[in-house]
C-alpha cells in the first residue's frame, strides 16, 4: 500500500485580520472502534451471529432507509481562504463536532442537532478522491445507520451553508469545525466571536432560520 504523504496545514498568522477569513454571507451574530468502509478494507467484515440461509436475502443493519440521502463520495480539496477541506459528492463542506469522540468513534449529534447538522450516511462504499482510504471509516449511529468518519471523527453537513463550497458552520457554538483530509480541525480561518447555529428546520423547510434557542 502506498504511504500517505503528510500534508502540512499552515495556520494563519494572528496578524491576519480574522474577518477576512469569514465565508461569503457570514454573519458573526448568527451565523465502537471505527468500522472500515468497503473501499478501505480488502476483506469483508463478518456480520456477528449471522443467521441468514444461503437462499435468503442478506440484511445490513447499517443500511439507511431508502429515502435517506447517502454520501457517495469524499473529496479532499482546497477552497479559498480556508484551504484544505473535505466535501461530499455535491461539493458541500463537511464538519466535525467537538462533543463527538474519535477514540472510540462516537456520534453525539442526534435529534434536533442532526436536523441542523445532517450526518454523512453511507452504505459502506464511498468513492474517495484526495482522501486516504486508511483515514476513512464508519460508525454506527443510535438509529442503526452508518455514518462516515475521517480520522475517527464522524462527519456532517450544515444546513446553514446555502451553496456548495460555503463553510458558515466554522466555529459555530465553539464546537463545530471544518474537517481536513486527516480528520483534524482546519483552524486556518476562525470567525471572530462565536457564531450561533441556524434553527432546526420546520416541517417541510430545509433552510431553517437563525436563532431559535438551538445550542449546538
Amino acid at each position: 500500500m502506498a504511504h500517505l504523504k503528510r500534508t502540512t496545514v499552515i495556520v494563519a498568522s494572528a496578524m491576519v485580520a480574522l474577518t477576512a477569513c469569514a465565508p461569503a454571507g457570514y454573519n458573526g451574530a448568527n451565523s465502537s472502534a471505527a468500522e472500515p468502509v468497503a473501499v478501505a478494507a480488502a476483506e469483508p467484515t463478518a456480520e456477528p451471529e449471522a443467521s441468514a440461509t444461503a437462499d435468503a436475502p442478506s440484511t445490513d443493519q447499517g443500511a439507511p432507509p431508502a429515502d435517506v440521502q447517502l454520501t457517495d463520495q469524499l473529496v479532499g480539496k482546497k477552497v479559498p481562504r480556508m484551504g484544505n477541506v473535505v466535501t461530499d459528492q455535491d461539493g458541500w463542506v463537511l464538519y466535525r463536532f467537538d462533543k463527538d469522540s474519535a477514540d472510540p468513534p462516537q456520534s453525539n449529534c442526534v435529534d434536533k442537532c442532526a436536523q441542523v447538522w445532517p450526518p454523512a450516511l453511507t452504505d459502506g462504499n464511498p468513492q474517495l478522491q484526495g482522501v486516504s482510504d486508511d483515514k476513512v471509516g464508519t460508525v454506527t449511529r443510535q438509529d442503526g445507520t452508518r455514518q462516515l468518519t475521517i480520522g475517527g471523527w464522524p462527519v456532517y453537513r450544515y444546513i446553514g451553508d446555502k451553496k456548495p463550497g460555503q463553510w458558515k458552520g466554522q466555529g459555530v457554538g465553539g464546537t463545530w469545525w471544518v474537517i481536513d483530509q486527516n480528520g483534524r480541525k482546519n483552524l486556518t480561518c476562525v470567525p471572530t466571536g462565536t457564531p450561533k447555529a441556524v434553527a432546526p428546520p420546520a416541517t417541510g423547510d430545509s433552510g431553517g432560520s437563525d436563532g431559535g434557542g438551538y445550542s449546538y
